[in-house]
């Protein structure tokens, strides 16, 4: 598994999920280069959909996506295994391409309990396994060796998204076993391929996929000097949708790029500070 993946934004209009816009945000990704995209993800706000929106976003990305050559990375994961579980073999039954599965969040597994977590979800299913880490959000660490064995113990477990911002997770992963390292910070989306790392799964792709895939794509076929020039160049916008949680400012600066005809989020989430949204206007006049 490797490639631009990009971590979809899911939109809203009047409280619900605004499923005609969601559709045209995937077909650009499709036709700017992006070689997976991830429905219902952190930046999707997965935590906040229904189960039946979760699935619904599920299935409208593979649906789109069935006549081209972008696949289907379907975020299913929860805090509870049986949860994980059913959203895992939803996706697979619906034909996505693969899942990306956070690891659980707020109860602090053991490396044990992770363990057997994961594994529940790969014996669920016959379609690859992307595991997430992603301390920050989550208080829940994979260690590298709970990857690797995972990596070795279980086929369709195939890749993890990195996104603790530590070079060194991924040179270690790299020197251990083959799984698949996927960059989960924008900001160094090029150090991570550069390493060893096999793509990105991104935010910014969500603005900018045609400067995300071409990065990764002339990563991956050696080409350090051009990627790491459009990596630097995308630096400051990498930072400044950061400036507040994601998604937040991924979403103000796409409806001010006038990509969503409504700028609405789910509550706890909000619109970004005055003084941030002037910061992200300034970006979206230099980058667009």
């Amino acid at each position: 598994m490797q490639g631009a993946m990009t971590a979809l934004i899911t939109p809203f209009k009047n409280g619900k999920v605004d499923e005609e816009t969601y559709a045209k945000l995937i077909q650009r990704q499709i036709d700017n280069g992006i070689d997976w995209v991830v429905p219902v993800g952190t930046t999707g706000e997965s935590a906040t959909l229904t189960h039946d929106e979760h699935k619904k976003c599920i299935e409208i990305a593979v649906e789109v996506c069935k006549n081209s050559d972008t696949k289907v990375l379907a975020g299913a994961g929860s805090n509870s295994t049986h949860e994980a579980v059913d959203l895992a073999k939803f996706a697979e039954k619906k034909g996505a391409d693969a899942i990306l599965s956070v690891a659980p969040y707020y109860n602090k597994p053991t490396q044990k309990g992770l363990y057997e977590h994961f594994k529940a979800i790969a014996n669920s299913i016959e379609i690859p396994v992307v595991l997430y880490n992603v301390p920050g959000r989550t208080c829940s660490n994979i260690d590298v060796d709970t990857a690797v064995q995972l990596y070795e113990d279980e086929e369709n477990i195939v890749a993890i998204k990195e996104a603790t911002g530590k070079i060194e997770n991924v040179v270690a992963l790299c020197s251990k076993c083959a799984i698949s390292v996927l960059s989960g910070e924008d900001a160094i989306n090029y150090p991570i391929v550069a390493t060893g790392g096999k793509g990105c799964i991104s935010v910014t792709s969500n603005l900018l996929p045609e400067r995300v895939s071409t990065l990764i794509h002339e990563a991956l076929k050696g080409n350090f000097l051009k990627a790491k020039e459009i990596n630097e160049y995308l630096y400051e916008i990498n930072k400044v949708l950061f400036i507040e949680s994601n998604p937040i400012p991924i979403k103000y600066a796409m409806f001010e790029a006038g990509l969503l005809p409504s700028l609405e989020y789910r509550l706890p989430l909000v619109e970004p500070s005055d003084e941030h949204k002037k910061i992200i206007k300034s970006m979206i006049k230099k980058y667009l």
